[in-house]
């Protein structure tokens, strides 16, 4: 192209940007520096717009490696000019330094990150308007297998948490969605950067993560499995913080559009994984009370088995499933043998939609057990191998009887079947439960 079609650029600046040298092509970038501060002092925006084009769409569209590397370093040195003023071009200067993350050529990502490290230096807080843009590149960047780039990755990472942590307009609703959607990352340097940004998150006083703890707690629990031992010790340092701010925050805490996550990583093999789930049900139950009732069956589903864990290295697993079996337990209470007005009862559903202040959660008395799952679990576990496992469950059953024996004779026949089958086989530890009824 003609010395006409790069104008206010020089013949010579465009041949320096282009150059294989870097140090020619950082001699053009400071050309391109003091050529846009003085567009700035004359408010001249129509060759600042002009600029960003030739070098954000020309340069760096090239099939040309070095003329890439000279646009990203060119659009740096815009935004050191531009300075305050880089807020009116932020994204003219970030999306296509953000492309050429992807780039096929290492050192073309390298510079990618350290022209993206100026811009943000420059623009700080005026940077978040494309947060997601900015995280989502570098979540990918995160697993780049060249040590370069990831040096010059964990710097930009630094600066942006930085710039989140120091700002009051960080958008935490428009992030939720991308967080979701990256803390099922597979990659191990991904899991550890999303466990970093969330810890990040949760330090900064004017953003309250307990809200918005639903979306992505699943993702943290399936993040402390990984089998590397650095992410599983800094992810559980993170769900211990959690935990400890929901016991001092309990009003905060959607107890319910929780509690299903922890049953089903309370069955999982990794024993660091199940351990922890069963100590927050058990913190759960300890907090939130009745509200975990529609969830019983669930429950049990989780803490049944592991009470009948005898060996040495499950034995923590064993004595907080006894804890929180024992928590489950002291929640039926004999008024849960009277019949609520129809419509009046709480479900599972409606606790996991409901606002904390709403009368019909504040009201313990309108939530009760759904008795029909919790007996057909009990009656599942009595054939259970264990037999730990099966004295628990013909406890609760006992237990039931107790407290709601009118609920509990309009389900009986349901698993006496069962129970007499497992009554031929343990009458001594078995005939008290039957001689109750």
């Amino acid at each position: 192209m003609g010395e006409k079609d790069y104008a206010p650029l020089s013949a010579a600046c465009v041949r320096a940007l282009s150059d294989k040298l870097y140090e020619k092509r950082k001699t053009a970038a400071l050309e391109i520096e003091k050529m846009v501060k003085d567009f700035v002092a004359v408010n001249d925006a129509i060759h600042i717009q002009r600029l960003l084009k030739i070098l954000g769409k020309d340069f760096i569209g090239s099939h040309n490696p070095h003329s890439r590397k000279g646009g990203l370093i060119g659009l740096a040195g815009m935004a050191i000019a531009l300075g305050k003023e880089t807020a009116t071009y932020i994204e003219e200067l970030v999306h296509p330094i953000l492309n050429c993350f992807t780039d096929p050529d290492s050192r073309v990502r390298y510079y990618a990150c350290e022209a993206l490290y100026n811009v943000v230096k420059v623009s700080r807080g005026s940077v978040l308007t494309l947060f997601n843009s900015i995280f989502d590149a570098l979540s990918r960047l995160s697993a780049d297998p060249d040590q370069n780039v990831k040096n010059a990755f964990e710097m930009l990472d630094r600066l942006m948490q930085d710039i989140v942590t120091e700002s009051s307009s960080f958008d935490l609703v428009a992030f939720m969605p991308l967080l979701r959607d990256r803390i099922y990352s597979r990659n191990t340097f991904g899991k550890q950067f999303i466990v970093s940004w969330i810890l990040t998150l949760d330090s900064v006083p004017d953003i309250d993560m307990l809200i918005f703890l639903p979306e992505f707690l699943d993702g943290m629990f399936c993040i402390l499995e990984d089998p590397t031992v650095e992410i599983k010790k800094c992810c559980e340092t993170v769900l211990g913080e959690f935990l400890r701010n929901i016991i001092q925050n309990p009003t905060k805490v959607n107890f319910s559009a929780m509690i299903n996550i922890l049953v089903v990583h309370s069955a999982s093999p990794d024993e660091l994984l199940q351990l922890t789930a069963l100590i927050w049900i058990k913190e759960f139950i300890t907090l939130s009370g009745r509200t975990m009732l529609p969830f019983a069956s669930g429950i049990l589903t989780a803490v049944l088995p592991s009470v009948g864990y005898d060996d040495d290295s499950r034995k923590s697993i064993h004595e907080t499933a006894k804890a929180v079996n024992y928590c489950l337990m002291q929640l039926i209470n004999v008024e849960d043998d009277r019949d609520l007005p129809e419509g009046s009862e709480a479900t599972g559903d409606d606790l996991e939609k409901a606002n904390f202040v709403d009368p019909i959660v504040s009201d313990p008395c309108n939530i009760q057990l759904n008795l029909s799952p919790v007996i057909d679990v009990l009656t599942r576990h009595l054939l259970h191998t264990s037999m730990q496992t099966k004295v628990a469950a013909l406890r609760w059953i006992y237990h039931l009887h107790i407290k709601i024996p009118n609920k509990v004779q309009l389900l009986v026949f349901h698993f006496l079947l069962t129970c007499f089958n497992f009554f031929d086989r343990y009458f001594d530890m078995s005939k008290r439960f039957f001689l109750s009824f």
